[in-house]
């Protein structure tokens, strides 16, 4: 469904207005096209508050991270030419007094970020046996939540921690999604960066088979579609009463449709014995359902179907692939789907909500066992108000509120959750585990 208010603001009666009266004034978003895959209105500035790392592997990282930007060494001062992006890197952060440096390196210059630009902060993972330095770098964390809702404009911005032993290069793919239109409704989040990151030779290992759950439409068929413009082989699976959408996305695509209930007992072996002989290297759980009622007023059979369908499902055909090795070792990538609902909560959603803080809980559980036992990622998205058939039957009121309720103030679009998905999915995204990224232009509900 459109919205008519953001393209009103776009007017010069509606800018007048907005900045009169003091109203939200949402900046329309540049989100990835063949024709317009960098962020524009200059260089990327890189600059130092203080770094673990030699100052050129940082600027080899962003110069190889796939951005499409051209990286400048920065010096923070007033009147620095526009930039598109900052990346900031604070890594070496580990004393109250060491902060000063945020504020110096981006203070002077964090008016210089064009409109839909992107400021990244590099940080360390907060130590258990310093508690110095864990408050240092945990402190980057409210620093950057609270930039990301000052910024407006459509400007994001994010923290990307990096854990002990962990290369500069590791963090390629993270900085690669985070610094290109592709994450235009990511902001406020907070990824950590564990491991090695993929060798050279495995970040692009040939063609992939992925399977999306909920694929006949909405975010699901979005899934599909962005996975396959990325050169995979898509499997799109949903329930048999859907099997005309599903049939129609399947050939849009040039993928395979596979009709299946996922609650049923045998869907993890049906899936299996669908895949081809190379096996499966990318599953995403996008299938959900809601049936919302207060809990006074809810049946059991509400809560049963909805924990049912977007957890138990999740659960069981997970393990039924791990367990039988239909996930490719060393490739394999879990994308679950959790929610802000499952966050901050939703009244009438408690059945809802219960289910997708499962899946929080299931992605924190099994990403370093599936890593280290099967050579798997396990990570997770949570939409916050995204634009579908489902919000547009929202009430108007509701729905305008769950729009501009957020640091962007508009709804996200399906391609944005897909984008999301993707990243995750991707083969160089190797050293990205077991993070829940939220997709909700920084919800202004829950962390």
């Amino acid at each position: 469904m459109a919205d008519r208010y953001l393209h009103w603001t776009s007017t010069r009666p509606g800018r007048f207005l907005t900045r009169r009266l003091g109203l939200p004034r949402p900046e329309r978003l540049h989100r990835w096209s063949a024709e317009r895959p960098a962020l524009e209105g200059g260089p990327l500035l890189h600059l130092t508050a203080a770094s673990l790392y030699e100052e050129k592997e940082v600027s080899a990282a962003l110069d190889a991270c796939g951005c499409g930007l051209p990286v400048v060494q920065g010096i923070a001062r007033e009147g620095t030419p526009r930039c598109a992006a900052v990346v900031l890197d604070a890594t070496g952060i580990a004393t109250v007094t060491e902060l000063r440096g945020v504020h110096e390196r981006l203070h002077p210059i964090v008016r210089s970020v064009t409109n839909g630009g992107r400021v990244v902060v590099l940080g360390a993972v907060p130590s258990p046996r310093d508690h110095h330095q864990a408050a240092a770098q945990q402190a980057l964390e409210g620093f950057v939540r609270s930039l990301g809702k000052e910024l407006g404009g459509g400007r994001t911005a994010q923290l990307v921690r990096i854990a002990p032993d962990t290369g500069i290069r590791a963090a390629g793919s993270a900085l690669g999604f985070l610094l290109s239109p592709r994450s235009a409704y990511v902001s406020g989040q907070v990824v950590e960066i564990a491991g090695p990151g993929p060798e050279p030779d495995e970040a692009a290992p040939g063609a992939r088979t992925a399977l999306v759950t909920g694929a006949a439409r909405g975010i699901g068929a979005e899934v599909a579609a962005v996975l396959a413009r990325e050169g995979a082989s898509v499997i799109c699976l949903d329930v048999p009463g859907s099997a005309a959408e599903l049939d129609a996305v399947a050939a849009r695509l040039g993928g395979t449709a596979l009709p299946l209930d996922i609650t049923a007992p045998d869907a993890g072996a049906r899936i299996a014995e669908a895949l081809p002989s190379g096996g499966l290297d990318v599953l995403v759980h996008n299938a959900g359902i809601t049936r919302d009622r207060r809990l006074a007023n809810m049946a059991a059979e509400r809560w049963d179907a909805v924990l049912d369908v977007n957890l138990a499902s999740v659960l069981r055909t997970t393990d039924h692939l791990l367990t039988v090795g239909a996930l490719r070792e060393g490739h394999g990538r879990v994308v679950a789907t959790a929610s802000i609902a499952g966050i901050a909560g939703n009244t009438g959603q408690t059945n809802y909500a219960a289910s997708k803080a499962g899946i929080t809980g299931l992605v924190r559980s099994l990403a370093p066992r599936a890593a280290a036992e099967h050579g798997v990622t396990v990570n997770a998205v949570a939409p916050g108000f995204i634009e579908t058939k489902m919000t547009a039957a929202v009430p108007l009121l509701i729905r305008e509120a769950g729009r501009r309720m957020n640091s962007l103030s508009q709804g996200g679009l399906p391609v944005d959750v897909a984008e999301t998905v993707a990243w995750l999915a991707d083969p160089a995204s190797s050293a990205v585990n077991g993070q829940v990224v939220r997709v909700c232009g920084q919800s202004l509900l829950g962390a």
